[in-house]
């Protein structure tokens, strides 16, 4: 994309009009103002404005639309595929608007757009309260809330976005408008699912569930040479456990923490997270069946913890700067030879960072009011996160190759879809219209076509009509 010139002086203006920060190229906090969490992504905005109030807001996209410059949306900084961040345009950073307002007698929380799951989940749990939310703590609410919705939580309360209840959205043209039930009830559908392409959200209203705020929770690990056994006990649970259960496995590499016993250290490991969503007792209860099936773990960290603690628990595997590829896909089943095939696959991850996680679905997933959301939630029993992370550049391709390696080798088991946020810009258009099916993807564009007409927001997973 060629470089759009910017005046000095229309700069100098927006600077002034915002009450936040307006970082350029020449600030001596650019170089860290511009990274983002995936260290795949390395680009150079034009301007990166800190903004502190939904008027801020106004301001930076009045003045990327005014200057024909690519408009970047950042909240957590977290998009692997790297749509927190633009060459040349102006990334808008809603960091600053971070704060968290919980009405613990109505059981809701109006969340500003910049918020990260660490602060949603530290203000909601001082009430024993709970949204479904992201695996890594310092993800930001609303891109997972917008385009994905996947945690821990999902079985007995379904993903985030069916938990949105209201929204203010800056919208293409710079107005700002509430979208819920009783005002713009279209907006508020797109945006249940839709991504950032109908505006910036800068304040979310959501509703919330009792969940801890002690719960039963943590991991088992085992050597990875019993990854099949350990699988298949583990499917077999997941079949019969209740929606209060939750968690998932993954082949993993041990880390080097102290709480690691010495031998497994840096060892090719399976691992289950497990959380109860209910009274730690009752959590073991449930349990039970699982731990009787499984052999002897080389560790066990399943105990009543903070429910932060267990938001918190991958946060060590997720570093700021972590190089990330992913291949995401629901199953429509998970026999014993997609078992063994996934192990398999999991003896040539790359690098020690690399992840192959099985979640289970079920419960609320895919089993609420379709019609309420623009998200498409299969009837699914599982779901695959093939993770390729890894710090050396010089092995992007290999990790790449794998990561792509695996999605295909997995083809008969999976449905082909997947949530907005976990497909990469490489896999095309058809794959996200795939992803919500066609009535949903049209409406979609109806809804892109009023609210968003010349596509100004649209780094990220941009609806556009079909060719």
């Amino acid at each position: 994309m060629a470089q759009v010139a910017i005046d000095d002086a229309a700069i100098e203006r927006l600077g002034t009009a915002m009450k936040g920060e307006l970082i350029t190229p020449e600030d001596p906090s650019y170089e860290q103002a511009r990274r983002v969490w995936n260290g795949m992504v390395d680009r150079h905005p034009a301007l990166i404005a800190r903004c502190t109030s939904a008027e801020d807001v106004v301001s930076a996209v009045d003045f990327g639309r005014e200057n024909g410059l690519i408009i970047s949306v950042r909240g957590g900084a977290h998009s692997t595929p790297g749509y927190s961040s633009c060459d040349g345009g102006i990334v808008i950073d809603l960091g600053p608007m971070n704060g968290v307002d919980v009405d613990p007698d109505a059981r809701t929380a109006r969340v500003q757009g910049g918020a990260k799951w660490l602060d949603l989940d530290a203000a909601t749990q001082e009430h024993g309260l709970a949204v479904t939310g992201g695996r890594v703590s310092d993800t930001g609410v609303g891109g997972l809330a917008l385009g994905s919705g996947s945690g821990w939580l999902e079985r007995p309360y379904g993903v985030t976005c069916e938990s949105l209840l209201s929204a203010e959205v800056v919208t293409a043209d710079g107005r700002v408008v509430r979208a819920s039930s009783g005002e713009n009830a279209d907006l508020l559908w797109g945006l249940r699912g839709g991504g950032g392409n109908f505006g910036i959200v800068t304040e979310f209203e959501f509703g919330l569930q009792p969940v801890g705020p002690i719960v039963l929770g943590g991991m088992l690990a085992f050597p990875r040479a019993q990854a099949r056994e350990v699988a298949r006990a583990y499917r077999d649970f997941m079949e019969q456990a209740s929606n209060q259960v939750c968690g998932g496995l993954a082949l993993i590499t041990a880390p080097p923490e102290d709480f690691v016993p010495e031998a497994a250290r840096g060892q090719a490991a399976v691992g289950i997270i497990f959380c109860y969503v209910g009274p730690p007792e009752e959590g073991e209860e449930a349990l039970k069946p699982l731990r009787e099936s499984l052999p002897q773990p080389v560790l066990d960290m399943i105990q009543p913890m903070p429910y932060v603690a267990l938001q918190q628990m991958l946060d060590g595997g997720n570093p700021t700067g972590i190089r990330e590829y992913f291949k995401i896909d629901y199953l429509n089943a998970l026999p014993d030879d997609a078992i063994d095939l996934i192990v398999e696959q999991a003896e040539q991850l790359p690098a020690p960072f690399g992840q192959l996680i099985l979640a289970p679905m079920g419960g609320a997933v895919g089993h609420t009011d379709p019609s309420t959301r623009a998200l498409t939630l299969p009837d699914a029993p599982w779901a695959y996160f093939c993770l390729a992370m890894w710090m050396d550049p010089s092995e992007d391709d290999r990790n790449r190759d794998w990561a792509r390696g695996f999605a295909e080798a997995m083809r008969p088991f999976g449905i082909g879809t997947t949530l907005p946020n976990f497909i990469e810009p490489d896999e095309g258009a058809a794959r996200l219209r795939a992803s919500y099916g066609q009535e949903n993807y049209a409406r979609l564009v109806e809804l892109k076509e009023k609210w968003d007409p010349d596509n100004l927001f649209r780094l990220n997973q941009n609806i556009v009509p079909a060719a």
